[in-house]
């Protein structure tokens, strides 16, 4: 045992020392920048320390999680300290992370996925789900759109994001990726969310996917578009949910592991479209 908690002690501080990479990039009346850096600790680092710890801010990452969110585990790999934070010249902020993604699971209070557990149980005899993790979406499903500050204004729009327009070929001036949370679901499919940001010399566009598969049941692809223009004075915001079971598609197994060749043959279960616009923005 002794052995045991000494390896467990010696991988912590073997993670804390891994370094945070971050990156700014000035782009028109922008600041976009990244942090990136190593998972979730899977226990309090602070060897139980933090339950004395008043303020929330002075517990560990681990700990900050477990107080915050009324979920009965996390997804296997959690990455805390990846966030991607774009800043306008007024003061604006939309920014994509772990924890505010995390907080839209459902904790229990909606059951939205018993049925779709019991069908995994069914395809699955040899995996046990217990009561609890019946009572929680233990796919992470999350309609995570961003965090906005509270200076941004959304509205309803007809307007769309020009897809062709995206398409036509333009200098990258800036691209990253960053991978919010993952889970295996137990080796039966996964789930996960990431975030990536491409920035050209007229514009940048933001991708923000949750891709569920969990094998043999269905598939979910939950994507969140974000497209601003040089020199508009708002942002678009496109948020789709799409869905299928396995039985209403017959497709190679190579494209159940490709979300963006996937997401064509999934339906449209759900869909909002905002204009975002930017306070002080002519």
């Amino acid at each position: 045992m002794a052995t045991e908690e000494l390896a467990t002690d010696e991988t912590i501080l073997n993670i804390k020392r891994l370094p945070v990479t971050s990156e700014e990039f000035p782009f028109n009346e922008w600041l976009i920048k990244y942090e990136q850096s190593h998972i979730l600790h899977s226990q309090c680092s602070k060897k139980g320390a933090c339950n004395s710890c008043t303020n929330i801010n002075d517990r560990c990452l681990f700990c900050q999680y477990t107080s915050q969110l009324e979920l009965p585990h996390l997804p296997d790999m959690v990455f805390p300290n990846n966030i991607l934070l774009l800043k306008h010249k007024s003061g604006c902020e939309l920014k994509f992370n772990a924890l505010d993604a995390l907080q839209r699971v459902s904790n229990g209070k909606l059951n939205l996925q018993v049925d779709v557990a019991e069908a995994w149980q069914e395809a699955r005899p040899g995996t046990n789900l217990d009561n609890r993790a019946k009572k929680f979406d233990w796919t992470f499903t999350t309609d995570y759109m961003g965090t906005m500050s509270n200076d941004f204004i959304e509205e309803d729009t007809s307007e769309r994001i020009d897809i062709e327009k995206l398409k036509q070929r333009e200098k990258i001036l800036f691209f990253h990726e960053l991978s919010l949370y993952e889970d295996e679901l137990h080796d039966h499919g996964i789930a996960s969310l990431n975030v990536k940001i491409r920035v050209m010399p007229s514009s940048f566009f933001i991708l923000l996917r949750y891709f569920l598969r969990v094998d043999n049941v269905m598939a979910r692809i939950n994507d969140t578009r974000i497209y601003y223009e040089v020199g508009s004075p708002y942002l678009l915001r496109e948020y789709t949910s799409k869905q299928a079971d396995y039985k209403d598609l017959s497709l190679p197994i190579a494209i159940y592991t490709d979300p963006s060749q996937l997401a064509q043959y999934l339906t449209l279960k759900s869909s909002n479209y905002k204009k975002i616009i930017i306070p002080g923005a002519s």
